[in-house]
């Protein structure tokens, strides 16, 4: 028998799902900082302090023990009891009525697992301009609409702004309090009020909480304690700087929890064990000290740039999200500060506005020192 040879196109085999959105702007800065001698890196965003030693030497110690096959889909049950109850301990009792939990490979693996469970083609998810950059991309690959509310210029949501857009397809609605890009920490009667809404209207409400420990200017809260039926999605990798160990987790309503252990079967099948063993010392590490200095860069780069930049008031997270001055435009203002050495994220990966731009300084003080003075003299001309 023979076949008859055929040379076809790759891009035939692409799904149509796949147009629909490009590589992370954020990666291809991250390819340029490779290349770049010496940069001065302000957009990568994780944590420059290193991995706690207790969370290293749990899972070094697990890896010894042979403990590097798969866990239970579900995770460690240890893990997962321990993160319920520091949960127990800042929500209210009827969230835990019908809740359970779920370790996930990420952050990212739990809201992949999510909207996939939930969505259908057709449906609207609501989120908020700016975004975090992987939100309207996962939403678009199930087929469902991601509907982005404006929050310029506070960069905190008017809940009435937020009612008008909803609608009968209206499904999911995605908050993220400490917010990235912008750092904003929305207040909590905006929390309430949105969360009060999805109850009222039926909407599943997904709270990202990945960056819940950096709190500055107020405590943290979760609008899971205005809805009991929020699903709670967070992690390790911004607070113990765990962010190649993949370990997140999600808790909420059992029978959506149910439907993502079901998925995570067939796709990630469980968190890394001995990342998960690390996950369960680094419980009880205390990251007060890595918190308070974040809040003090941040207090420090907000005022070095306050003459010169419109920056807003970042609350929360390790970002700050300044306007380009004199009006200038957001990508041409970071490939002029590219040239110079500065690496900056540009506002339009995060947003239908191409004004503003983000810096990390999640960094070292002399990084961000010489940041700070190639910005001023950007402003300045």
């Amino acid at each position: 028998m023979s076949f008859v040879k055929k040379h076809r196109d790759p891009q035939e085999w692409i799904a149509e799902a796949m147009g629909q959105f490009e590589s992370s702007g954020i990666r291809k800065v991250f390819d340029l900082a490779r290349k770049l001698k010496d940069p001065v890196n302000l957009s990568i965003g994780q944590p420059d302090f290193p991995v706690p030693a207790a969370v290293r030497k749990a899972a070094i110690d697990a890896i010894d023990r042979g403990q590097n096959s798969y866990t239970v889909t579900q995770g460690l049950p240890e893990l997962r009891e321990g993160i319920l109850a520091r949960a127990k301990a800042t929500l209210p009792a009827e969230c835990f009525a019908d809740r359970s939990i779920l370790m996930t490979s990420g952050t990212t693996g739990a809201l992949v697992l999510a909207l996939n469970c939930v969505l259908n083609p057709g449906d609207e998810v609501l989120g908020f301009d700016p975004w975090f950059v992987m939100y309207p991309n996962l939403v678009a690959l199930d087929g469902a609409r991601f509907i982005a509310v404006d929050t310029a210029p506070t960069f905190v949501p008017d809940p009435d702004r937020v009612r008008a857009l909803i609608t009968p397809r209206t499904k999911v609605m995605i908050i993220n309090s400490p917010a990235n890009p912008t750092g904003a920490l929305w207040p909590e009667e905006v929390l309430r009020a949105l969360a009060e809404l999805c109850l009222e209207k039926g909407i599943l409400l997904i709270s990202d909480e990945i960056y819940s420990m950096f709190s500055y200017d107020g405590p943290f809260i979760s609008p899971a304690r205005f809805n009991p039926q929020t699903l709670v999605i967070d992690g390790f990798s911004k607070s113990h700087a765990m962010t190649g160990w993949r370990v997140g987790y999600a808790h909420g309503p059992t029978r959506l929890i149910e439907e993502m252990i079901k998925l995570q079967q067939f796709t990630f099948v469980c968190a890394p064990s001995m990342a998960q063993h690390g996950a369960i010392a680094a419980l009880d590490v205390d990251m007060s000290a890595e918190v308070a200095s974040y809040r003090e860069q941040r207090d420090f780069i907000r005022r070095e740039l306050a003459h010169d930049y419109d920056i807003g008031q970042p609350g929360g997270a390790f970002y700050l999200y300044a306007r380009a001055p004199h009006g200038r435009n957001g990508t041409e203002f970071v490939a002029e500060a590219i040239n110079r050495n500065l690496l900056i994220i540009p506002g339009k990966v995060f947003s239908h506005h191409d004004t503003h731009f983000r810096i990390s300084y999640a960094a070292t003080m002399r990084t961000l020192e010489r940041g700070v003075e190639i910005l001023k003299e950007m402003a300045r001309g």
